[in-house]
Order: C-alpha cells, then structure tokens, then sequence
C-alpha cells in the first residue's frame, strides 16, 4: 500500500525514531508499505518516520528499482565508520520542491537487520553513503535542511512557512 510521504514540519520528522524490538508481520507490512511508497515517489530512499511510523526503519535504492539487488532493508541503522567528504546537491521526498549542496561523508559503513531480522554490515560510497546519511539522520529527527546553515537554510524555511500559511503546503 502507497502511504501518504509527510513534509517537513510534520512532528514526527523532527523527533528521534524508536528502535525495532523485533520483525513482526505488521512491521513486516510496514517495510512493504515503505518500498512501495519508495518506489511510487520516486525516490532513493525512504524512512519510516516520513510515512508516520516514529521506527527505525529506512529502505534505499539509489538504482530507483532498475537493479533487483539494489533494494537495501535497514532496521536499526548503526553507523560504524564514516570518513572523507563530499558536497552535491540534496532533496528530500518531505521537503518536495527544494534542493540545496549538503556536506555528507563520501563513505560509510553500517550495521542494521535486514527484514528477516538477520544482521548485516554494509559499505556504501559516493550516492549510496549520501542515501545512507540522509536516511539515518530520518531516524534522528533531522532533515536536510537541517544540515544547512545561513541564508540557504533560512530561505528554504521561509518559503516553506509561506506555502503553510497559503494551505499549499
């Protein structure tokens, strides 16, 4: 089923999401929900708390459905390492219209369950480690924008209070 993607503002983007005790078929249901809505966006990557669910849970792939191997499931995302850097230009499914350059680390690798519930570690470079950031920062309550800093981040904010206060956002 394709769930509504909520945008930024929504308070639950904005609060830290709750570590999954375990892979029941209601969650089960909800990695399903999260794929497809993933899917129909498009996008590369979704998390729970975007579609209501304050869970760690996140689904990327930065192949938008080409590569049947690039669906990556994660339940309970751990960074283990993260270094370099690499600055391109970011948007977000929550905050529809707006893109901005983020710094984000040009690799990164993390530890999470896939939807079977077995541990995995998995290395990610360049997009992937971008999508691997960005969805993490999801299950910690922050968006992209949130990332930005000065008159960028302060425009973006601005537009979107102004879209609020217009019922167009």
């Amino acid at each position: 089923m394709i769930r509504p993607i909520l945008k930024y503002g929504d308070q639950i983007l904005h609060e830290p999401a709750t570590a999954v005790g375990a892979i029941t078929p209601d969650v089960d249901q909800l990695i399903g929900d999260m794929i497809e809505t993933m899917y129909a966006a498009p996008g590369i990557g979704l998390a729970a708390p975007q579609v209501g669910m304050g869970l760690r849970i996140a689904v990327v792939d930065v192949s938008i459905g080409r590569d049947p191997s690039g669906l990556i499931v994660m339940v309970n995302p751990e960074f283990v390492e993260r270094d370099g850097m690499q600055l391109e230009e970011e948007g977000c499914l929550s905050v529809p219209g707006f893109n901005a350059t983020v710094v984000r680390p040009s690799r990164v690798v993390i530890t999470a369950l896939d939807r079977s519930g077995t541990a995995f570690v998995r290395e990610g470079t360049d997009l992937l480690a971008r999508a691997f950031q960005h969805e993490i920062d999801h299950l910690d309550g922050k968006l992209f924008v949130d990332q930005l800093r000065g008159i960028k981040r302060d425009l973006i904010v601005r537009k979107i209070r102004k879209l609020t206060r217009a019922g167009k956002w």
